[in-house]
């Protein structure tokens, strides 16, 4: 969709697919932010301050996109100013999951980061049917950019949490076995 510096003038909601938001690293790393949904925008932060891109965005899945240009949003807000609470609700809300993303990657351990990024993988389309269990799709490899993590280690956690019986994997699909224990690994105090 757009790359990290690139000029920004327009935000993007999305209606359909997922969208991969990442900070790529001079060394071909990545940091994977988050994956849209439908109902989320992103592109927000250089609509708003009219500077570059701060990340990537990538389409994940095919996917349907409503996009608004700066000049019909900023000329939006100067109409309807009371709407600008939402957009600080959307800003702030992002800003406390990057603290808390960051405070993670400072202060746990690699298992609890993990199981708390697939909890966090947890929405009602990963379980479609009543008494499915969760299913998370993310390589190993995602995984690991998310978490702060090299993808070997990530391998080494889910296949103990697998012997475990915590999830079982399929390629690259994770499904929550044992929720409860995974809740557990999340909160290891």
């Amino acid at each position: 969709m757009f790359s990290m510096g690139a000029p920004g003038d327009t935000m993007m909601a999305v209606l359909s697919g997922k969208i991969r938001i990442s900070v790529p690293s001079a060394e071909g790393r990545e940091l994977l932010l988050a994956i849209l949904s439908p109902g989320e925008v992103f592109g927000e932060i250089a609509l708003l301050d009219g500077k570059q891109r701060t990340a990537d965005a990538t389409a994940v899945t095919k996917c349907s996109l409503a996009m608004l240009d700066r000049r019909d949003v900023l000329a939006f807000l100067d109409r309807y100013p009371g709407a600008w609470s939402n957009i600080v609700s959307v800003l702030c809300s992002r800003l406390r999951k990057a603290d808390e993303h960051l405070a993670e990657v400072a202060f746990l351990q690699l298992p609890a980061r993990l199981a708390k990024a697939l909890l966090r993988g947890i929405s009602p389309e990963t379980a479609p049917k009543a008494n499915a269990a969760p299913q998370i799709q993310l390589s190993q490899r995602e995984l690991g950019n998310l978490v702060g993590a090299a993808r070997e280690s990530v391998n080494k956690c889910l296949r103990q949490w697998q012997d475990d019986g915590i999830v079982s994997i399929k390629g690259s699909v994770i499904t929550i076995k044992n929720r409860a224990a995974l809740e557990q690994l999340a909160d290891p105090s």
